[in-house]
């Protein structure tokens, strides 16, 4: 059993068990802080409605004393709050209803602090049981309330809805130009198939990285993602310009068939390792760096040539590793046509591959969700979480430029000459 050993120095928190005084010092100012916060929020709302008064003259809305203390999990730990109550006589004249002040900062029978509730699904996917979550957390957070196992069950309920909700948006209000797309497998400790988890993410025109789509599919057939890419053609979404995604994909089939006007371009990442599938591993070191000249390359011209030089170098002894690059030049290399800041972004299916490395690195405690609507709510509920944390792609601004159709050679934006006026004879 591994235990921590302080220095001589060092003094002893206490008896076993009992909170250190670093963790009360915090847990104390946590709650000075949130316990002033809510009483400004209070006072701001009271203030700017002082002039409404009833026919006697006296405030509609008003102060009225405190709630009952309860704790919440935050992340420095349970932090005991005593919110105050306003009371707030102004009655809606549309439906008749009494108003009611809702806190900002603590909503109504809130219990855990948004941080709190998305670490919940982290932890679940990375093989903490429900069972486990107030053993664990406890002595970290100081308080295992609103973590029981029946809460956890209560909140995998919750994804589950807040995915359909999801998978039911109207789409015709966004427009996606760039798009990724890829298949994640996950065991289901229920069932003996794997989850085939379809993920489609997007590029919107002001830049922004955005979650798309999210299904189960069959081992990811083109029916599956044809299937997926009609359902979001018929909830109002355009046919993006340019798809990234792996080679093997059923999905390019389903994408000419869907949206047959969006260019292809195959991922740098599958393709490298595909490549060096075919490769004996001495090989390896020096076929990588060949294949990095192609893919950064300062243009599509000087790429081509990276691409002759190594098949010139391999195309003898290993000829099926070079036919994986040079038959599929033309689509491994599309991102050159596009603005060079966006360079980095369209060669690989990265922004799903970085999001899903605790899907796919999933702990062999729980191998995996339980069913497929609990490991597609699960999914879902890490893309959102990470979702949040998403940069923009670089320069935002060209994004539009694509989507209008602006020409970019070697990656710069190209200006369109001016029509010289036809002659018209006499």
């Amino acid at each position: 059993m591994l235990t921590v050993v302080p220095e001589e120095n060092t003094p002893a928190d206490g008896p076993a068990g009992s909170p250190s005084l670093i963790d009360e010092i915090v847990r104390e100012g946590a709650r000075r802080m949130l316990a002033a916060a809510l009483e400004a929020e209070v006072d701001a709302y009271i203030a700017e409605l002082a002039d409404q008064r009833d026919a006697r003259g006296r405030r509609l809305v008003v102060r009225n004393g405190h709630a009952q203390p309860r704790q919440v999990m935050t992340a420095a730990g349970a932090v005991e709050v005593t919110a105050p109550r306003v009371n707030d006589r102004r009655v809606d004249p549309a439906t008749g209803e009494r108003q009611r002040f809702s806190s900002a900062i603590l909503p109504p029978w809130c219990r855990r602090s948004p941080k709190i509730a998305e670490v919940l699904p982290l932890l679940y996917l990375h093989g903490l049981s429900s069972g486990d979550f107030v053993p664990a957390l406890e002595q970290f957070l100081g308080s295992g309330a609103g973590l029981s196992a029946s809460t956890v069950t209560r909140l995998t309920t919750t994804w589950q809805g807040d995915y359909q909700a999801f998978t039911n948006r109207d789409l015709a209000g966004v427009d996606y130009v760039y798009l990724w797309a890829d298949g994640i497998h996950v065991n289901i400790r229920l069932d003996e198939e794997k989850l085939c988890l379809l993920v489609l993410i997007g590029v919107r025109a002001d830049g922004r990285k955005e979650l798309v789509a999210l299904t189960d599919g069959y081992r990811e057939s083109t029916g599956s993602w044809a299937d997926l890419l009609r359902d979001c053609a018929r909830r109002g979404m355009g046919a993006p310009v340019l798809a990234v995604g792996d080679g093997a994909l059923g999905f390019w089939a389903a994408l000419r068939e869907v949206f047959p006007a969006t260019a292809e371009q195959r991922c740098w990442v599958h393709k490298t390792a595909n490549v060096l599938a075919a490769l004996p591993k001495s090989a390896h070191p020096s076929a990588k760096k060949h294949l990095a000249d192609i893919y950064n390359a300062e243009d599509a011209t000087h790429a081509r040539r990276a691409a002759k030089t190594f098949a010139a170098a391999y195309g003898a002894k290993f000829p099926k590793a070079v036919a994986k690059v040079i038959d599929d030049l033309d689509v491994l290399l599309a991102f050159y046509d596009y603005p060079a800041e966006h360079w980095v972004h369209l060669r690989t299916t990265n922004p799903i591959e970085s999001t899903f490395a605790t899907v796919r690195h999933r702990a062999r405690v729980t191998k995996g969700p339980g069913s497929r609507a609990a490991g597609l709510a699960m999914a879902f509920t890490l893309i959102e979480a990470a979702q949040a944390r998403w940069r923009a792609v670089n320069a935002p601004h060209l994004v539009a430029l694509v989507r209008a159709g602006a020409v970019f050679e070697a990656g710069q934006l190209v200006e369109r000459p001016t029509t010289t006026p036809v002659n018209q004879a006499a």
